[in-house]
């Protein structure tokens, strides 16, 4: 299978005002649409990555992210309302997704200390009329509240699910354009990386090589990075430490997953491991990136539309016996504003954790690659990002080099 090149044509990377409105209005009707089809009123959101995907609106994303006290009600029909920190009302201005904007009731005992109670009866009373006027089904959706919110809802006699569930059904498959935001925020974390692998000499620290891809994300208008994934020589196996005040040194390996949320508030994830100095690779980490490389490309040549999940797994690259007690923890996940839906894991995991579904026109997945030897040493991070099109063909949309030295 061919699979296309990355396009880095400012008419393909970048949207215009008019296309951005439209993404924020068709990610609203595909919420609507997931709602509808669980028979659900309304969702009430209080996930920052959700409300940003069904409204726009963007506004201390880590801080919600621990603090239940901004949310959106989304109806499957009626008026959307964002309830917003008090004196940020005027953000949301100029979006047309939502249609009336009420300052948000903080429930949780940071703000209220012995009046949460009453306070999220409070709640729960706003939020029970808003369901009355969208129809007043008995069926309606919430998640990343308190308990307490939901008991409350219950106790006024509404069946509670998950909104997770609809929402990530909904961001799965791209709306038109919206693969323009993604792209735009790869092409700048891409330059992001570059950076920081022209910064990467021995002496450096991780922690110090590791802040110029955030001051480049910032400067490009991205949110943050959500990990603290890039390691060096002995702390590359087995993978998941976090960056460190560790000096880098010659002729180690570097491997770094960006997990960056970045332009539109769109994830950048590709994954690369780099060799530090100028001195040729040895034959062991070679090796080891032959075999990440290999991995990556061959689970990518697997990507079609219409293949199961269930498929993919069986088709998959087979890990060599003394890596696959490190293996990372999925082949292959979606990614949009976060990893998203769906999540698909190796065959040795497949009984425990795999699940079903169909690799589908408009999603974005990531290709998963980490190999690291059971007995120690270093390991090699890969990682790249394709589009499934709604022709069926599939893109690249990372677009950032492999280390020649490693594959020479």
């Amino acid at each position: 299978m061919t699979i296309l090149r990355p396009t880095h044509r400012p008419e393909d990377c970048e949207p215009t005002t008019e296309e951005i409105a439209q993404i924020q209005r068709d990610r609203l009707a595909a919420v609507r649409r997931e709602l509808k089809k669980r028979d659900l009123t309304a969702a009430i959101l209080f996930d920052p990555t959700h409300m940003r995907y069904a409204t726009g609106s963007r506004n201390m994303q880590v801080y919600s992210m621990r603090n239940p006290a901004r949310y959106a009600f989304v109806p499957a029909e009626g008026k959307v309302v964002l309830f917003e920190y008090a004196g940020c009302d005027f953000l949301a201005e100029g979006l047309d997704t939502v249609d009336e904007v009420r300052p948000a009731t903080a429930i949780s005992y940071y703000f209220c200390d012995d009046m949460l109670g009453r306070v999220t009866e409070r709640w729960a009373d706003e939020i029970d009329e808003l369901v009355k006027q969208s129809g007043g089904g008995k069926r309606i959706a919430i998640e990343s509240a308190t308990s307490a919110a939901a008991f409350a809802l219950q106790a006024r006699g509404y069946q509670i699910s998950d909104a997770q569930e609809p929402l990530e059904r909904a961001r799965a498959i791209k709306v038109p354009n919206e693969i323009k935001m993604i792209r735009s925020s790869l092409r700048a974390a891409e330059e992001g990386v570059r950076k920081l692998e022209a910064a990467l000499v021995p002496g450096i620290s991780e922690n110090e090589l590791w802040s110029h891809l955030h001051k480049h994300i910032i400067e490009t208008d991205g949110d943050y990075v959500e990990t603290r994934l890039i390691s060096s020589g002995p702390r590359t196996n087995p993978w998941f430490q976090e960056s460190s005040p560790r000096k880098i040194q010659a002729g180690e390996l570097v491997g770094l997953d960006t997990d960056v949320v970045g332009r539109f508030g769109y994830y950048a994830d590709f994954s690369r491991t780099f060799l530090c100095g100028d001195d040729p690779a040895t034959p062991a980490q070679k090796n080891l990136y032959r075999l990440a490389y290999e991995q990556v490309h061959s689970n990518m040549e697997n990507v079609r539309a219409g293949t199961t999940f269930q498929e993919f797994i069986a088709k998959a690259w087979k890990i060599p016996g003394p890596y696959q007690a490190r293996r990372y923890f999925a082949l292959a996940h979606g990614v949009g504003m976060t990893g998203e839906y769906p999540y698909i894991v190796h065959r040795e995991d497949n009984e425990a954790k795999g699940y079903d579904g169909v690799i589908e026109p408009g999603m974005t997945l990531c290709i998963e690659s980490y190999i690291g030897h059971e007995d120690g040493g270093e390991g090699v991070k890969l990682e790249e990002q394709v589009y499934v099109r709604d022709d069926g063909q599939v893109e690249l949309l990372s677009d950032y080099p492999f280390e020649a030295r490693l594959l020479a």
